[in-house]
Order: C-alpha cells, then sequence, then structure tokens
C-alpha cells in the first residue's frame, strides 16, 4: 500500500478527518444558508458520477417540466468523484444547496452527508439501481470496505425510493434510515421498457450506432465492479476467453461489452476482434433494450432485464470470495432466474440455451421490482418532489 493509499484509509477510519475533509463545503453552506432564502421553485440535482443530466434524473427533469413549469431544475454534475471540484464549481454549490427546496441524489454524495441541511430543505434518494441485490451503504456494516461506525453516509435523507414493498426494509437498512421515509414508487428510468414504440425504436437505434450485422443477436457482458469503490474498483478480465467466446458465438449473436464506468474500458490485449466495448456509454437502459441477453454476476441489472423479460446468464467465477467480501441481501440462490457458469468454456453454450421462465420470473418481479410499471417518474415527480411546492395554474 502506497502513502496516498495509507493516507485515504486513516482518513475513511476516522470521522473526524472524514468531516475535516468537505469543511470548505460546511462552512460555506452555513454562510449561505444566512444570507440565501430557499426558493420554493428551485429543485437540484447533484451527482459525482455523470457528467451530464442522465438516466433517473434525466426522466424526472422532463417530467418536473411537464407537471410544473414554473419550477426551475439546477443541475450540479461532475463524472466522478475523483479529484477536486472545478473553481466554479465550488463556489456555486453551497449556494445552490441554499436556495433548493429539493436536494436530489441518484448515487453516493459523500459531501452532503457532513452538511446541516437547513429544514426548509428536503434532500432525496432516487438510487440508481432496481432492487437489493449486493449489499451497499449500512447494509455493508462489519464487511470491508463498509462504513465505520457513527458514519454519516446517507442518513440524513428527507425520503428515498424503492422499486418494490419488498426491498423497502432493504434501502431502509442500507441508508440507516426509518422505513418509513423509504417509499416504494418505482425506478424513472425503467419507465422506457413499458412503452413498446420506444423499445422497438431503441433497439434499432443500438444496433445501427454499434454496427450489429442484421439477424445476429445482442449479448450484453455487464459484470459489476470488484473492490471497495471507484478508487479501488477492477475487474479480473482473464477470467474470460474473449477470442474464444466470441467465436463459438458467432454468427448467431454479437458480443457487446460494458464494464462498470468504475472500472473502466477492457484491456487492450480483450478487445479481439469481433467484440463490442461499450463501457464508454454512461446509462445501461438503451443497452438493456437492445440485448437479446444478459451476462453478470452480482450487479441490479438482472432486475431490469428481467423486466424486458430478457434470458440472464450468471457468470460468477468469485461467488466464494465475493460473498465473504460483499455478501447480498439474499442467499445468492434467491436471485438465479438463469443458469450460472463458473468457467470461460461454460458461457457460450449457457448463452445459447438461456431462457426466461414465467413461472419464475413472476414472483421475483413481485419481490423486487413490483413499483416498476411504466409510471415511476410521475408518481415520484407528483408525491415527493413537488408535493411542497406551490401549486399554480400549470398543475
Amino acid at each position: 500500500m502506497g502513502p496516498a493509499q495509507v493516507v485515504r484509509a486513516i482518513v475513511r477510519r476516522s470521522l473526524f478527518a472524514a468531516r475535516w475533509r468537505y469543511w470548505y463545503y460546511i462552512a460555506a453552506y452555513a454562510f449561505a444558508r444566512r444570507l440565501i432564502q430557499v426558493d420554493p421553485r428551485q429543485v437540484a440535482f447533484l451527482s459525482d458520477s455523470r457528467g451530464e443530466l442522465t438516466g433517473n434524473l434525466a426522466d424526472l427533469r422532463d417530467e418536473i417540466a411537464r407537471q410544473s413549469p414554473s419550477t426551475r431544475v439546477v443541475p450540479v454534475l461532475r463524472a466522478s468523484g475523483r479529484g477536486l471540484r472545478s473553481l466554479r464549481q465550488a463556489l456555486g454549490l453551497p449556494a445552490v444547496m441554499a436556495r433548493s427546496r429539493v436536494i436530489v441524489l441518484d448515487d453516493f454524495y459523500p459531501m452532503i452527508y457532513h452538511v446541516t441541511l437547513r429544514p426548509e430543505t428536503e434532500l432525496g434518494q432516487v438510487w440508481h439501481a432496481v432492487g437489493a441485490f449486493k449489499r451497499v451503504g449500512h447494509s455493508r456494516a462489519g464487511l470491508p470496505g463498509g462504513p465505520v461506525p457513527g458514519s454519516r453516509i446517507h442518513r440524513n435523507y428527507t425520503w428515498a425510493t424503492a422499486s418494490a414493498e419488498g426491498v423497502r426494509a432493504d434501502v431502509a437498512e442500507s441508508f440507516g434510515i426509518p422505513r418509513t421515509r423509504v417509499h416504494a414508487l418505482g425506478v424513472p428510468r425503467t419507465d422506457a421498457f413499458f412503452d413498446t414504440d420506444a423499445v422497438a425504436a431503441t433497439r434499432a437505434r443500438v444496433r445501427a450506432r454499434f454496427g450489429v450485422a442484421a439477424g445476429s443477436k445482442i449479448v450484453l457482458f455487464a459484470p459489476t465492479f470488484r473492490g471497495h469503490g471507484e478508487r479501488t474498483a477492477h475487474y479480473d478480465a482473464s477470467w474470460v476467453d474473449w477470442a474464444g467466446l466470441v467465436r463459438d458465438l458467432a454468427p448467431e449473436w454479437t458480443l457487446v461489452v460494458k464494464m462498470h464506468p468504475f472500472v473502466g474500458s477492457l484491456a487492450p490485449e480483450a478487445r479481439v476482434p469481433g467484440l463490442i466495448d461499450v463501457t464508454d456509454e454512461r446509462e445501461m437502459t438503451e443497452l438493456l433494450i437492445a440485448a437479446d441477453a444478459l451476462v453478470t454476476d452480482y450487479s441490479s441489472s438482472i432486475f431490469e432485464a428481467a423486466l424486458l423479460r430478457r434470458p440472464i446468464v450468471f457468470f460468477a467465477p468469485d461467488l466464494d470470495e465475493y460473498t465473504v467480501s460483499r455478501d447480498f441481501y439474499r442467499p445468492f440462490e434467491r436471485y438465479l432466474i438463469g443458469p450460472v457458469v463458473a468457467e470461460s468454456r461454460g458461457l457460450a453454450a449457457a448463452i445459447r440455451s438461456a431462457t426466461m421462465d414465467d413461472d419464475v420470473l413472476a414472483p421475483f418481479l413481485a419481490e423486487f421490482a413490483s413499483a416498476c410499471d411504466g409510471r415511476s417518474t410521475r408518481r415520484i415527480t407528483e408525491r415527493l418532489i413537488l408535493a411542497g411546492a406551490p401549486i399554480g395554474g400549470e398543475r
């Protein structure tokens, strides 16, 4: 472990050091809230994991504009939580937070957990993932990379959303908040799955963009990362014989690979002819719509693929190690709505033969995604984001 890693480990274990890291924002916000009144028609969208408004936040922005045109959405975004913010963003962010009636997140946002928000401001979390699969947040307490005792992360949410009534307790545990603050209203970006015309158009558009041959089906290989977070994220590409997999699947299938954003693109030696690396695509939604099958491991994309009725293959060569280091909300077997493969040589056959059993799918979706019905964005906007906003003629 190098000096930088040692310093980060010390900071992570020290609640005082973690709070001191954000001293500027704590002080600047405390000053700004004394000078700036809350604007009842301003909503802020904050993200340290995307450089542009996409996914849940883009859908919510559009719905807010539809339901309440006079409400102003102010996004403050950056593509990665690593490094310092720009001077302009650092100066402007405390004022945006102080003026906003609602602040909406869709991912981990470490700075805001150390800021004491004014009572008039709501902090909402529309987590980017569906269901409850690998443990996150306070559910990782005691596990490697989990929060230290007394950690403030997530605990100050006014409200959070969940994809189903069956996972409300899991979401509450992961955020360290009462279950009453968690609302089973769905996941905005899954609304696109229920628009038949949009699904057909998206499939055609994605296939054309990546040059997938006519008549070839797409298998999307999309694993989650290993490691404790963005700075330590990795994936062992040597687990897969990429050239052999492309060869064994062709010409019926085209292999499309999307690594987790924390990991980055495949190593050069893995980028074999016939493989399409789409890791630079920020969102999974359109890729899942275009796919005819999904290969993943412990990623919440299984719930989205299930909503789309796409066959799933679980490629889990490190299941025992991952269970010890990260673990799951349910026993791993509860998630297996498709075959599980531990070695690369079994992947091609599993992909070709994978199907989706409706008798297995129905209870799975009822437990993990019952609130995802094509109307999630409207419900969250109406019942949470705009619930306390002034009522004007536009509503």
